[in-house]
């Protein structure tokens, strides 16, 4: 892993977090030293990330990421094509949701945000160790997606909208 796919992983997961995360374990999940992350927590304080160091570990105060909700529809053979796109224009793919009839909300964390994490998601898919939520809504879900600026969720809503996987708001 790339040192700005490592430090964009560490924004994620500490966005994800309900509580600190301690510098060790940041470590072991990355297999790096200890050093190494506080090095990139410094260079991410830098970039602008209200990173907080408490005793329990690192918290991510807010974050200047820009975040929308997309409401997307699509055939489970598009989903890899709809996941490269966002990724691919610099999106991050924090969760998909559903507005099930009877359950209410359902959701599911992803922080998809590279090519390779989204080829793990379809071998998951496609190996049978999940289904897609989107199969108990035929196809309608949604996506909360992160990136560095409005233009970048522009430029995704535009190509969400080229490849016809966008569902406008009033259905």
């Amino acid at each position: 892993m790339k040192v700005t796919e490592r430090r964009k992983a560490i924004v994620n997961l500490l966005l994800a977090a309900k509580e600190p995360i301690s510098g060790g374990e940041l470590a072991r999940q990355f297999d790096i030293s200890r050093q190494i992350i506080v090095q990139d927590i410094t260079v991410l304080k830098a970039a602008g990330f209200d990173i907080l160091s408490t005793s329990r570990g690192y918290v991510l105060q807010k974050s200047p990421l820009a975040e929308r909700v997309f409401k997307v529809r699509h055939s489970s053979e598009q989903t890899e094509d709809e996941l490269s796109c966002i990724v691919d224009l610099g999106g991050t793919v924090v969760d998909v949701f559903v507005w099930h009839k009877v359950y209410g909300k359902i959701e599911a964390p992803l922080n998809i945000f590279s090519r390779h994490q989204v080829k793990q998601f379809m071998e998951g898919v496609r190996t049978g160790k999940s289904t897609e939520l989107m199969s108990v809504t035929g196809g309608y879900h949604y996506h909360t997606v992160r990136a560095e600026s409005e233009q970048i969720l522009d430029n995704i809503a535009c190509a969400l909208r080229d490849r016809a996987y966008s569902v406008p708001e009033i259905e």
